[in-house]
């Protein structure tokens, strides 16, 4: 990924030196494994942990690699350099590449989970935190973009709480599933290496081991992760939208903050656009297409073949990349989101109590008029505000049919703003609940 959209925490787990040290440590474990159950000399596995503090040079595998043509090859070549050629000698011993490959990317994704799981903890943290701040600013709801009824602003972060939480959840799943290992030998039949050693990786990796492998662990494991961060991408973007269309001048019930000195349009100095929920309904849309490759991994030739490689070398590190940017950048904007309540109020009486139409509708049935004869009469008086500018309440009161089912006082009441609120506690303390 394009510096501009990384962070460097999460790239530094698909650099080139964090690959190698894993592949390090897998070859080193195993040799002690080995070592333990006297399949290897014990001098030899422990020789092999004198590369633990060197820094391997990329530059060199890369080398050998240009002659080999096989990139585990050239770092075990490069290993021996370093080891020593006897003492190395039975490095990889049972051993194929999908073990080293396989386990070292389950190990990348893990870590790459656990960031994004702080990322998202840091999200919730700041959208619970704007939702009790607005949890009684009331604005209107809206649905096919028409007016509605009234909610609340804090409502509407509590939903994205609920759904960020639930992503959460996927992702603490995506993770359990991925954090698998795979030291099992050419076709995954423990041959020529004994599970005992594919037992000790996996608990010195913080893995456990692939119930059963073909030459790789099966890749509907890594197409739930992707998933997982599809659906995360997905649901930022679904937030970004709210306030991409909130920033509407003609809305302006909240926008973006505007820094001292930022510039909004190179052509009209007066422009203050909604850039980074923008950019990041872009980034969005680059998670999400990681998601059916990832899919069409799932199924491979027989017992392996490397038609999942290049897609995984680059939908992991650009995936988790892009959506650890996207998320902070989230965060940030949730923090510092300007909103102004005021505006809220004046777009909600924008058409002079329209919204409470359908208060009238049920008074009118509940005083006993059908519910066609009740429709058709809140109906007309509603039209009058939509084509005639008139006001709702006015109308209502002036209209005999509904004053003879109804009194003014009735009609009147009606209109209490409080009345679509009432019930906002309850929803927090559903939402909010203690995870």
């Amino acid at each position: 990924m394009i510096p501009r959209y990384s962070r460097p925490e999460m790239v530094n787990i698909w650099s080139p030196e964090t690959k190698f040290r894993i592949w390090f440590d897998i070859e080193a474990h195993a040799c002690d494994a080995m070592a333990a159950i006297s399949v290897i000399p014990s001098e030899n596995a422990k020789a092999v942990w004198k590369a633990k503090d060197v820094e391997f040079d990329v530059a060199r595998i890369n080398e050998i690699e240009a002659v080999t043509k096989h990139d585990v090859i050239a770092f075990l070549t490069h290993l021996a350099e370093i080891v020593g050629s006897d003492e190395a000698r039975f490095v990889h011993q049972g051993m194929t590449s999908s073990d080293v490959l396989d386990t070292c990317l389950n190990v990348q994704l893990v870590r790459a989970a656990d960031i994004l799981i702080a990322d998202l903890d840091a999200l919730l943290e700041a959208l619970k935190r704007r939702a009790f701040e607005h949890k009684d600013t009331v604005r209107i709801g809206r649905s096919h973009g028409i007016h509605a009824e009234p909610t609340t602003m804090g409502l509407t972060f509590a939903r994205f709480y609920a759904e960020m939480d639930r992503n959460r959840t996927r992702m603490l799943t995506a993770r359990a599933e991925i954090a698998t290992g795979a030291i099992s030998g050419a076709v995954g039949t423990f041959a020529n290496i004994d599970p005992r050693v594919e037992k000790h990786v996996c608990e010195k990796l913080g893995l456990t081991p692939e119930p059963i492998s073909t030459q790789v662990i099966p890749r509907d494991r890594h197409a739930a992760f992707f998933a997982a961060m599809g659906v995360v991408a997905s649901s930022i973007e679904n937030i970004a939208t709210e306030i991409r269309h909130m920033q509407r001048t003609e809305v302006l019930e909240a926008e973006e903050f505007f820094s001292k000195g930022q510039k909004g349009s190179s052509a009209m100095p007066h422009k203050r656009n909604p850039v980074l929920t923008e950019n990041l309904t872009g980034l969005a849309r680059l998670v999400r297409a990681a998601v059916v490759p990832a899919f069409e991994n799932v199924t491979l030739w027989h017992e392996r073949d490397i038609s999942h490689s290049s897609v995984e070398r680059n939908i992991g590190p650009d995936a988790t990349v892009t959506l650890d940017f996207a998320l902070a950048r989230l965060t940030q904007v949730i923090d510092k989101l300007v909103i102004y309540p005021e505006n809220m109020l004046n777009n909600m009486n924008k058409f002079r109590g329209l919204v409470m139409s359908q208060r009238v509708l049920l008074a009118l049935t509940q005083a006993g008029v059908s519910r066609e004869d009740a429709y058709r009469l809140v109906q007309r008086n509603a039209m009058k505000v939509w084509e005639e500018d008139k006001d709702f309440q006015t109308e209502l009161l002036a209209d005999q049919d509904v004053m003879t089912a109804l009194s003014e006082a009735e009609v009147r009441e009606k209109f209490d703003i409080g009345y679509h609120t009432k019930h906002v506690d309850t929803i927090f303390a559903r939402v909010f609940k203690e995870r």
